[in-house]
């Protein structure tokens, strides 16, 4: 034997080494009595252990612990285990599917709010604009009013806010939902002092009840009427007041009708 490793003393430890390497061995633990210490040491830790466990060892092995039974337990598990994945993704799905169908029930806005908000971000795109603030300047007022009017499919005529201290400054067409009166035309008035309201029209809602809402977005003031003809909001940052009075006007000019006749609620 031309080296005798640990693996080789290991194993003459554990009574595996084949018989032919022993004497081999015993020539080398002679030799080297570091060696042979060391073989001593593994040898009674292995006694120790073998005190130890062996009684245990000796015990029959629990069902519980029996190879076949551990193997058939892990079937069932793992069964267990792709039916409830199979239940989860199941559920998922109804979830999914049963949240997709609800949408229209629980997240769609109403007519009124959709309108507000579309009037709203049009007059805070346009209102800040100076050379391009409208399509058609308000000296052309007469081709402004058959222009929308006949876009909107619907008379629109240009309310005047004169006596609110309003010049038309001109208006443009815009596009709108078509389940909420398709296009849209948006008017825009400015006072001396450059403060600018806008007027958002569409045609008139499916339905065509009669609705009246203020709203205020973002310090913004939104007043927002709907009839059998046309739907309108009335858009500015001027005081409550001040909205209130251009709201009135446009209102009453565009209804050709009485002030009185409209409910606000906020």
């Amino acid at each position: 034997m031309s080296l005798i490793t640990r693996d080789t003393l290991m194993a003459f430890v554990d009574g595996q080494l084949d018989p032919a390497q022993i004497p081999a061995v015993q020539a080398y633990l002679a030799a080297n009595p570091d060696a042979a210490a060391e073989l001593a040491l593994m040898q009674r830790q292995t006694q120790a252990l073998q005190s130890l466990f062996d009684p245990v060892a000796a015990e029959p092995v629990p069902a519980r612990l029996r190879a076949r039974r551990i193997a058939a337990e892990q079937i069932q598990h793992r069964g267990r285990i792709w039916r409830w994945a199979a239940a989860a993704v199941v559920l998922l799905a109804l979830g999914l599917g049963a949240g997709w169908f609800a949408r229209p029930v629980f997240d769609a806005p109403t007519a009124s709010a959709t309108l507000i908000a579309d009037a709203v971000n049009a007059h805070t795109v346009f209102v800040a604009e100076n050379r391009h603030a409208v399509e058609v300047g308000g000296d052309d007022s007469a081709h402004l009013s058959s222009w929308l009017s006949n876009r909107l499919d619907t008379n629109l005529g240009m309310p005047d806010l004169s006596a609110q201290g309003f010049a038309l400054v001109g208006g443009r067409l815009l596009p709108g939902e078509p389940e909420l009166g398709g296009r849209a035309a948006q008017l825009m008035y400015e006072n001396t002092s450059q403060q600018r309201i806008t007027v958002y029209v569409t045609a008139a809602l499916p339905d065509r009840q009669q609705v009246t809402q203020l709203a205020s977005v973002d310090n913004t003031e939104a007043f927002y009427w709907a009839n059998a003809r046309i739907t309108c909001t009335v858009v500015g940052t001027l005081p409550v007041d001040q909205m209130q009075a251009v709201s009135q006007a446009v209102y009453v000019q565009l209804t050709e009708g009485d002030i009185s006749a409209a409910r606000y609620r906020s």
